[in-house]
C-alpha cells in the first residue's frame, strides 16, 4: 500500500493520524484507492487535497471527465489498474504518456503504467470526483477490462483458459502460447526485469489470481496479475522459448532463454519450472554478465578482508570456502577470485550447477545428476587433468567434501561453497559430514561468509534522526553512537520509491590460524570458534554491516534484515 500520501497530509496538518488509520482500514477492506477513501470518509475535501498535491509535486490540476480522451489512449491502460490506482490516461504524445490521478505520490502506479505501456508516465493531478467520472464515462459503460485489452494487443483472438489439466487441447495450448497478446505481455515481462534490474522473476498460479514479481535488489515487489486465464499460455510461451516439454505438467524442469537486446548485448535466463496444486510456477533468475563484477576491490571487503582473502587465493595448495544462503553472493565472489587467478600459466577447472556466466580461459563443467556427473565424478576427473587450481560449486556430501580436502593437501587450491550461517559454523558442517578434524584443520585456509544489503539510493539519500538506543541495540558500542549520522532514501522514480538502489556484500572473513586450527582439533564449539576468531581480529558480518551504517551506505533496517545479532 502507498503511504507516501498519508504521511504527507499528516506532516501538513491536513489529516489526523486517527483519521489516517480509518482510511487505511476502508482501503485495505473495500481495495479502494487510499485518496478516493480519504474523500469519501470526509476526512478532508477533494479540492484541499488535490490542492495541496498540486503544490506539493508542482504539477498541472485538470478534469478528466470534461476531456475528449481518443479511444487509443484508453486501451493504453486496462480498466482493473484505472480502478485499482485511481487514475486515467488523458493524452499520448510521441513517448510520452500523460495521466490523471487523485493521488500522484503513487509511485508504484505509476511504474506499472510504464511497466505495462513502455511509455515515459507524465504525471497531472485531478479532484477525485473528476476521476470518478472520468472513469465511468470512458471505462465502465463501455465495459473495459483487462482482459479485453490483452486480447487486442495483437490478432484480437481469446485465450481460452481450462482448469482441469486433463482437459487441456495440447494443440490448443501450442496456437495459445503463439498468440501475439501473450507473445507481447511475456516480452514485456522480461524486458521490464531488465530494466528494473530484476535478479529473478517469479510468475506464480493461485486459485483465483496469477501474479507476477520481481525481485529488485533481494526485495520482492509484486508488479501485474495477469487474467488467471491466460495462466497456461504464459506458462507455455516461457517453456517454448526455454526449449522445455510444454506437454509435460507434472514434474520439475530447468531450462535457459537467451534474449537480444540489441548493440550486440545479450540477457541468460535460468528458468525452473515448479508442478503446484494450482498450475506451474516459474522462476527466471536474470544472469547479466555486463553486471558482473569481477574487481575484488569494489564488492564491499574492508580492507584487512581484502588483504586476508588475497592471501589465502595466492597460496599454492589448500581450501578456500565461501559460506551463505541462497541469493547472497557467493558466486560471485568466487568468480572475482578466479578472474584474479586466471593467468596463461595456471590450469582452473571448475564443476558448477548451473554455470551462470562463462569465463574465457578457464575450464567450466555444468553438473549433470541425472547422467551421473554430480560434483564428485567431475573433481575425480578434474585431478586426472593436471589442475592448478578447482573450484566446486557447492560441498554438499562427504564423498565431495573428501575429495576437495585430498586435493587441497596433494598441491591444489580449491574454491567452493557451503550453505551455513556464518564462517565459524562452517567447521562443524563439515565435521558433520564426516570429515576428520585433522583433516579440516590441515586442509582449510580460509572460510568467508557473506550477505547482501542494499544501498542507499544516491538520488534522494537524505540524513535521518536515529535514537541513540536504535544504534546500541543493533550492537554499536556505546562510546561510537556520537559519531553515527544515518541517512535513508526517502523514495524516488530512479530507485521506483523504494530507497535503495543497488546492493553491496557485507562480508565475514575468518583465516585459520594456528590457534583456530589448534580449537578444530580439540573439537571446539562453533562458538568457542567464533570467539577466538573475534579476539584475533575477526569482523562479524554485523560489525560489517555496522560499518556499512556510518559510512551512509544502508540502513539500520538492512542491518537487522540480513544480520544476526553477535
Amino acid at each position: 500500500m502507498n503511504t507516501r500520501l498519508g504521511e504527507l497530509l499528516v506532516r501538513r496538518g491536513l489529516l489526523t493520524a486517527p483519521n489516517l488509520t480509518k482510511a487505511v482500514e476502508e482501503h485495505k477492506t473495500n481495495g479502494t484507492a487510499l485518496s478516493a477513501a480519504l474523500v469519501k470518509l470526509g476526512c478532508l475535501g477533494e479540492a484541499e487535497l488535490a490542492g495541496c498535491l498540486q503544490k506539493e509535486y508542482h504539477l498541472s490540476l485538470v478534469d478528466p471527465s470534461a476531456m475528449n480522451i481518443p479511444p487509443e489512449v484508453l486501451r493504453l491502460i486496462p480498466f482493473t489498474l484505472v480502478q485499482r490506482h485511481h487514475l486515467v490516461p488523458i493524452n499520448l504524445s510521441g513517448s510520452s504518456l500523460t495521466v490523471a490521478m487523485s493521488d500522484p505520490s503513487n509511485i508504484a502506479a505509476i511504474n506499472e503504467v510504464k511497466f505495462l505501456t513502455g511509455y515515459d508516465v507524465k504525471v497531472t493531478v485531478a479532484c477525485v470526483s473528476a476521476v470518478d467520472a472520468a472513469i465511468t464515462q470512458f471505462y465502465e459503460q463501455q465495459g473495459r477490462d483487462y482482459e479485453e485489452l490483452l486480447t487486442e494487443f495483437g490478432s484480437g483472438e481469446g485465450v481460452e483458459f481450462v482448469s482441469r489439466d486433463e482437459d487441456i487441447d495440447l494443440k490448443e495450448l501450442e496456437r495459445a502460447t503463439e498468440d501475439a497478446p501473450v507473445v507481447r505481455l511475456v516480452n514485456a515481462i522480461l524486458t521490464s526485469a531488465i530494466k528494473r534490474r530484476a535478479s529473478d522473476v517469479h510468475l506464480e498460479p493461485y486459485e483465483k489470481i496469477f501474479r507476477v514479481r520481481l525481485r529488485v535488489d533481494g526485495v520482492l515487489d509484486e508488479i501485474m496479475r495477469p487474467p488467471i486465464k491466460l495462466r497456461n499460455a504464459i506458462t507455455s510461451r516461457v517453456k517454448v522459448m526455454a526449449s522445455l516439454d510444454i506437454a509435460e505438467r507434472r514434474l520439475p524442469q530447468d531450462g535457459r532463454i537467451k534474449l537480444k537486446l540489441g548493440r550486440g548485448q545479450e540477457m541468460d535466463f535460468r528458468v525452473s519450472v515448479l508442478p503446484t496444486i494450482f498450475g506451474e510456477k516459474i522462476v527466471l533468475r536474470l544472469l547479466d554478465k555486463s553486471n558482473l563484477q569481477l574487481d575484488m576491490t569494489k564488492l564491499g571487503f574492508e580492507e584487512a578482508q581484502l588483504k586476508d582473502f588475497k592471501d589465502s587465493i595466492y597460496k599454492p595448495f589448500g581450501m578456500v570456502l565461501v559460506t551463505g544462503p541462497t541469493g547472497s553472493g557467493k558466486t560471485t565472489t568466487l568468480y572475482s577470485a578466479l578472474s584474479e587467478l586466471n593467468k596463461l600459466a595456471s590450469n582452473i577447472s571448475t564443476a558448477e550447477d548451473p554455470v551462470e556466466f562463462n569465463l574465457p580461459g578457464i575450464n567450466q563443467v555444468q553438473i549433470h545428476e541425472d547422467i551421473g556427473l554430480n560434483f564428485a565424478s567431475a573433481l575425480r576427473s578434474f585431478l586426472r587433468q593436471d589442475p592448478d587450481i578447482i573450484m566446486v560449486g557447492e560441498v554438499r556430501d562427504f564423498e565431495t567434501a573428501e575429495i576437495s580436502i585430498k586435493a587441497a593437501l596433494t598441491g591444489h587450491l580449491v574454491l567452493s561453497t557451503l550453505h551455513t550461517n556464518d564462517a565459524p559454523s562452517t567447521i562443524n558442517r563439515l565435521l558433520n559430514m564426516g570429515v576428520e578434524p585433522f583433516l579440516v584443520a590441515s586442509s582449510v585456509n580460509l572460510i568467508l561468509a557473506q550477505r547482501l544489503a542494499r544501498v542507499i539510493c544516491s538520488n534522494c539519500r537524505a540524513p535521518a534522526e536515529m535514537p541513540p538506543q536504535a544504534l546500541l541495540d543493533i550492537g554499536v558500542s556505546p562510546a561510537d553512537v556520537g559519531s553515527f549520522t544515518c541517512f535513508q532514501g526517502t523514495g524516488c522514480p530512479q530507485c521506483s520509491g523504494s530507497g535503495y538502489r543497488g546492493r553491496i556484500a557485507l562480508y565475514e572473513v575468518m583465516p585459520l590460524s594456528e590457534e583456530l586450527r589448534e580449537q578444530v582439533l580439540n573439537g571446539a564449539s562453533a562458538s568457542e570458534i567464533k570467539r577466538l576468531a573475534i579476539s584475533l581480529g575477526m569482523r562479524t558480518l554485523r560489525q560489517s554491516a555496522i560499518s556499512k551504517v556510518k559510512e551512509g551506505l544502508t540502513t539500520i533496517a538492512e542491518v537487522v534484515r540480513v544480520t544476526m545479532p553477535d
